[in-house]
């Protein structure tokens, strides 16, 4: 076995994160911390406020938004499919977030999630 072969088995695989998929948006935002913005724009969740089956939300850039608790609205979607691939520039979310973001399975079967 050659020197480079050796390396490779040492290299652990990026853990795999499982989110149940089926789940109300304030569930989805609390465990991800990302907010997809109608432009587009992945932004930092700071704060989640709760007024009965609305969410105010809070980013670190300063922003907020109020949408509808709900399992089947825009940004549940578009969170859940990873639509929005762009970072906002003054939230300044770290690398690690994102990657740990894409490399999260959204998954349907509560089987995976054990």
């Amino acid at each position: 076995m050659g020197k480079m072969e050796q390396m490779m088995k040492n290299i652990k695989p990026a853990p795999r994160r499982f989110i149940y998929k089926k789940q109300r948006l304030s569930q989805l935002v609390g465990k991800v911390k990302l907010w997809p913005s109608r432009s587009g724009v992945l932004h930092g969740v700071k704060d989640i406020q709760y007024q009965g089956n609305m969410l105010i939300i809070t980013t670190h850039c300063g922003e907020q938004f109020t949408c509808w608790d709900s399992k089947n609205s825009r940004s549940a979607r578009w969170l859940r499919n990873r639509w929005c691939k762009v970072p906002c520039k003054k939230c300044k979310i770290p690398q690690w977030k994102l990657e740990k973001y894409s490399s999260t399975i959204f998954t349907d079967s509560k089987k995976a999630l054990k």
